[in-house]
């Protein structure tokens, strides 16, 4: 069986055992743009090897732990609330030790914003400097509680602290790089990559940087978000002034070595032209 085949100069006859060699090259073909499709899709997804329905342990000490210098707001309160005055009236808080700083709230009262200092004690009235660095905020406000009842000032004290500005740096390949501020104890790896606005297409996923200073050492962790074992790492959990750096692929790279070569041999030649242009006008 033939079929022909119209040509602008000649007629070519194909046998049906070419045809079928033909279809075979085409599914062929196809099967490789599929294959290759799904590679490049597979390169963007997160938590590969997860098991689906399977629930994976993680780590629980998520919560943020105080460090030095950090900024934070202490309210003691009490059924009596005139007890509590000495600890949180500016006035009376900045007379005695003149280490606190003022800040309005929403509802035109005062709250304390106090520094942790460099040796990571937090100077309270009354009853002076209490060890903050590593503390929790709960674990903070439970001790600075027991010391204002053990030292007689309240019998029911209640202690709420809060950190008055807390922050974390989200860069490179994400669609929002910049500071983002964090509300709350236990903000994942995937917290900040959504404040983010997520990874660009050009980020690396299994390789993204975490910075971190603790007591004075900087440490960085490398977590792979296309595997469930960051659930595992210690910086899947953020802590305040983390930097969190997604790096280009090679794909972006290469495009940018060779943007850059492109910008290079454009301003070459363009010299070139100017200076073949000054001499045939001086020749003339």
């Amino acid at each position: 069986m033939a079929y022909l085949c119209p040509h602008k100069y000649a007629y070519t006859f194909y046998t049906f055992d070419n045809m079928k060699n033909f279809n075979k090259l085409l599914i062929a073909l196809l099967v490789v743009v599929l294959s290759a499709s799904c590679a490049s899709q597979k390169r963007v997804w997160y938590l590969q090897d997860a098991n689906p329905f399977t629930p994976e342990q993680i780590i629980q000490n998520g919560q943020i732990r105080i460090k030095p210098l950090d900024r934070i707001t202490v309210v003691v309160s009490s059924r009596n609330p005139e007890l509590a005055v000495p600890f949180n009236s500016w006035s009376t808080y900045n007379s005695l030790t003149g280490n606190s700083q003022y800040s309005g709230n929403a509802t035109g009262g005062s709250v304390q914003v106090r520094t942790v200092d460099s040796n990571g004690d937090l100077e309270m009235p009354l009853i002076g400097k209490i060890k903050a660095t590593g503390k929790t905020r709960e674990e903070l406000g439970e001790e600075i509680a027991r010391q204002i009842k053990d030292a007689g000032y309240i019998n029911d004290p209640s202690v709420n602290i809060q950190f008055a500005d807390m922050k974390i740096a989200v860069i490179g390949e994400v669609a929002r790089p910049g500071y983002y501020e964090l509300t709350r104890d236990k903000v994942t790896i995937f917290d900040a990559l959504a404040m983010a606005g997520d990874l660009t297409v050009w980020g690396m996923r299994n390789d993204v940087a975490v910075t971190r200073e603790i007591n004075g050492v900087r440490t960085i962790e490398y977590i792979d978000l296309t595997s469930k074992d960051l659930f595992n790492s210690p910086a899947f959990y953020l802590q305040q002034n983390d930097v969190v750096y997604v790096k280009p692929n090679k794909y972006k790279t290469q495009s940018a070595e060779i943007s850059q070569n492109r910008s290079f041999y454009i301003s070459l030649v363009s010299i070139a032209v100017s200076v073949a242009t000054l001499i045939i006008t001086a020749t003339k």
